[in-house]
């Protein structure tokens, strides 16, 4: 019970800082940004050619649930992976920069509960932000395209395509929007091992992010191919695989697995450190 009463401060305490609703207001003018060239008659072509290429119908699967898959799928892990450092390189280095920790550390609380409440904030902001972008997407869709249509899934690099009618697609949307949420906490977890070291939160921030992009980069040689399951930002793009017509739960519960062992081990390095180091001086 006082786990949870420390946990709901430090949310307070997280949902306090300006810079930790950055993430939604860009988002929101995105959503609004991508809706008006959705309704352009040149990107109505290309998705026109893109569906009927595929023996699906136009007028049934452009739609808001299409929509809200793009949105979500193609700009999480680019754009929401900034706020998602930022906000995890944050939450300890600056509390560190700021002097707040050794007031903190004064009082009879152990070093591995307070990153325990700092973490678990960092993950619960993850995921709902996750879920905050597919609610407002969803709903800015509704208002461009309207309600009815199914959902169409093209992901080439996954190799996942299927179509769903509009009540189904809208239950895949919403598990897959949890699936983005829990990979998503991966790199959060990069970002908060980095704070959790003697380092301004800009460097974490930064640092984190550097692992993404090189993960990512890396990925696209073709001789790396053989090797896919061993990188990061492979195994946390098969949330994609919830989307699939059947669902793969062997690979998904292989991939998440592989991201929640991972995000243990980052967690109990950035614990170690922070444990040995020195705050009075």
């Amino acid at each position: 019970m006082n786990f949870l009463i420390q946990l709901l401060g430090e949310l307070r305490k997280l949902f306090g800082r300006r810079r930790t609703y950055m993430g939604y207001v860009v988002f929101l003018v995105m959503e609004a940004i991508i809706l008006t060239v959705f309704k352009l008659p040149a990107s109505q072509r290309s998705m026109r050619e893109l569906i009927e290429r595929n023996g699906l119908g136009f007028t049934e699967y452009y739609s808001s649930l299409t929509v809200t898959y793009w949105i979500m799928g193609f700009s999480m892990f680019l754009l929401g992976s900034i706020y998602f450092a930022l906000v995890a390189g944050d939450i300890v280095a600056k509390e560190s920069e700021d002097g707040n920790l050794r007031l903190v550390l004064a009082r009879p609380v152990s070093r591995l509960r307070i990153l325990l409440l700092k973490y678990s904030a960092v993950s619960l902001y993850t995921v709902s932000f996750v879920i905050f972008v597919g609610i407002t997407g969803y709903a800015m869709a509704v208002m461009a395209l309207g309600w009815d249509g199914g959902l169409f899934i093209w992901n080439f690099k996954m190799k996942v395509f299927s179509a769903f009618p509009r009540d189904e697609g809208f239950a895949r949307i919403a598990m897959s929007s949890i699936g983005i949420g829990l990979s998503m906490i991966t790199l959060s977890s990069i970002a908060f091992m980095f704070s959790c070291f003697k380092m301004k939160p800009a460097a974490a921030t930064i640092v984190a992010l550097s692992i993404l992009f090189v993960d990512m980069v890396l990925q696209e040689f073709p001789f790396f191919k053989p090797y896919e399951q061993y990188f990061i930002t492979w195994r946390m793009s098969n949330w994609v695989y919830l989307l699939e017509n059947n669902i793969s739960w062997a690979k998904l519960a292989g991939s998440y697995a592989f991201l929640f062992g991972l995000n243990a081990t980052l967690f109990l390095i950035g614990y170690t450190v922070f444990r040995l180091r020195d705050f009075k001086t």
